[in-house]
């Protein structure tokens, strides 16, 4: 498997410093971060947000594999996650990972699907890494 890199960079220190956020794909491009894009409502991003969406792409790759390794071909995934960072002492943490899945697999039952599911939250790759609890909520149908 190939490594893959991101980097930062920060200009400037604390709340008044501003950072911008590049992948080695490409896709993400000196995205601006910084304390009022992580902790307010300015446009850009952050490394919760990316941690969501990369958590919430995980488990739904991870799933959709494990549905076709099952002899499934057709049906509709949709994730979201949701990264929740709490004080703790001194600092921050994250806490929590929430995913959020509503799907439908063409000859598969609820039951099926939930187990599916449950074994895709704890094989994907970013669920083995995060030290946080990890919910999923399932909507079928």
């Amino acid at each position: 498997m190939p490594t893959r890199t991101a980097d930062a960079r920060y200009e400037g220190l604390g709340k008044d410093g501003r950072g911008r956020l590049s992948t080695q794909s490409g896709v993400i491009d000196a995205a601006p971060y910084g304390f009022g894009t992580r902790f307010g409502d300015e446009k850009g991003t952050n490394p919760e947000e990316l941690l969501a969406a990369a958590h919430a792409g995980c488990f739904t790759m991870a799933l959709a594999f494990g549905l076709a390794e099952g002899g499934h071909s057709a049906g509709t995934l949709e994730t979201r996650g949701a990264v929740t960072v709490d004080k703790q002492g001194d600092g921050f943490a994250i806490t929590r990972s929430a995913l959020t899945l509503t799907g439908r697999v063409e000859g598969l039952d609820e039951a099926e699907f939930r187990r599916f599911a449950e074994e895709a939250k704890a094989g994907c790759p970013l669920s083995k890494v995060l030290n946080c609890e990890i919910t999923l909520e399932i909507r079928y149908g």
